[in-house]
């Protein structure tokens, strides 16, 4: 085969409906899930909550959608191992989309809270879901770079999130997310479902979607751990760093306000940035494990720098959002390394709970770091925090298995 038949054979693998259909389905996905930290204070104040009460509730109504995210995780893990990837595609971008559109019509705080939960259930599915069906489609050698594919042009809805935020009100926010999912939900019909998992489905004897099987095994429970583990500088980075970057920015002696929605913002650009440059380099190094090493050191430099390197001006302090979102930009792999781990029966129910376990974690971290934060100070207390998050992210990565060529044509086993 020539290099050129080569090159177009990529080409039509890297832009194949999965690939186009999962990459606008994170697009509309990640633009959802952050929309309500954009509106929180807009669309609270003009509910006639006072400011205090926007900051007890808009942490109530965060703590909400991430419960939905965590038993969304799950549901739409074992939906996808028993039903079909594609099934999830569908489902979950119908109850977000929905959910999403009925947000712009809220007039009380309670009925917030229950669309955000019931968002934040079907946000859960769209990555792990296309992920999934995107490793099993493409040929291993093409894996890192298609999944690389789907978050780089996904995390670009962060962007999108913003600015239409800047232009027009926060309940047209919510319907345009809501009008976005339902045109993409007709994009996905002619989709083809995963090769992999007619094979899989079709044998009776196999179990499917067993969530709890990852902790009837130690060697898989250890495995499923180190997975989660790989992904929490980059959930430190963005519910840390990003959200509270205006208490850092007046710790550092900033002058100038800093707009977290911006901080965000600039974050997701560099994360949407180095996810596509990471599936590159996993690429070109074959392996997985090298890829995210490289990138998880970049990331740990650039938090030393933004916390102590003496940052002074708003411009700097961006600058360094951008700078530890790049690093962080191994978020598609460390999806993809979790789905590649285990076997096709389980495959969806582990990239679909990973990265949710992950973002789950980020209450756990606000946690620590408010708690310290008046004994330490905010600098002190968000280093101690990523000392351990790093800590952990360095030991799992090292120390889990590679699966650059590996075949994903297996059966996980009781």
């Amino acid at each position: 085969m020539t290099n050129l038949t080569k090159e177009k054979s990529a080409a039509a693998y890297l832009f194949s409906a999965p690939v186009i259909v999962a990459s606008l389905g994170y697009f509309v996905d990640i633009y959802d899930l952050l929309l309500f930290g954009i509106v929180r204070i807009p669309s609270l104040t003009e509910l006639g909550l006072n400011e205090a009460q926007v900051s007890i509730e808009g942490a109530s109504i965060l703590n909400w959608q991430m419960t939905g995210l965590l038993l969304g995780g799950i549901l739409w893990g074992v939906l996808g191992d028993k039903k079909g990837r594609l099934s999830v595609l569908f489902g979950s971008i119908i109850t977000y989309s929905v959910a999403n559109f009925a947000c712009g019509f809220v007039h009380d705080v309670t009925l917030y809270k229950l669309l955000r939960f019931i968002a934040g259930i079907g946000l859960a599915g769209e990555l792990g879901a296309g992920i999934t069906l995107v490793s099993e489609s493409l040929p291993k050698r093409l894996r890192a770079i298609g999944t690389s594919v789907v978050a780089g042009v996904g995390l670009m809805g962060a962007v999108a999130g913003y600015f239409t935020v800047e232009m027009f009100s926060w309940r047209n926010a919510y319907f345009i997310g809501g009008g976005m999912g339902i045109l993409l939900l007709f994009l996905r019909i002619g989709v083809f479902e995963s090769g992999m998992f007619h094979n899989m489905k079709e044998k009776s004897n196999v179990a499917k979607g067993n969530f709890l099987s990852f902790f009837t095994k130690k060697s898989r429970l250890i495995l499923y751990l180190k997975c989660i583990g790989i992904g929490l500088p980059t959930w430190y980075v963005i519910g840390i760093l990003a959200t509270f970057s205006n208490e850092f920015g007046k710790a550092l002696g900033i002058a100038e306000d800093i707009k977290p929605g911006l901080a965000v913002m600039w974050c997701y650009v560099g994360l949407s940035a180095g996810d596509l440059v990471s599936g590159v380099v996993s690429y070109w190094l074959e392996s997985r494990i090298r890829a995210v090493t490289y990138m998880m050191i970049f990331t740990a430099i650039g938090a030393i720098v933004y916390l102590y390197g003496g940052v002074n001006s708003t411009f700097g302090l961006y600058g360094m959002c951008l700078w530890v979102g790049f690093g962080i930009g191994y978020w598609a792999m460390f999806v993809t390394i979790g789905a590649e781990q285990f076997g096709t029966n389980v495959r969806a129910t582990a990239a679909t709970t990973i990265p949710n376990m992950v973002r789950g974690t980020v209450v756990l971290m606000t946690t620590f770091y408010t708690t310290l934060k008046p004994i330490v100070l905010p600098l002190n207390s968000a280093a101690l925090l990523g000392l351990i998050c790093f800590g952990i992210g360095f030991y799992c990565i090292r120390t889990i298995p590679e699966t650059h060529h590996k075949d994903l044509d297996f059966i996980e086993e009781d």
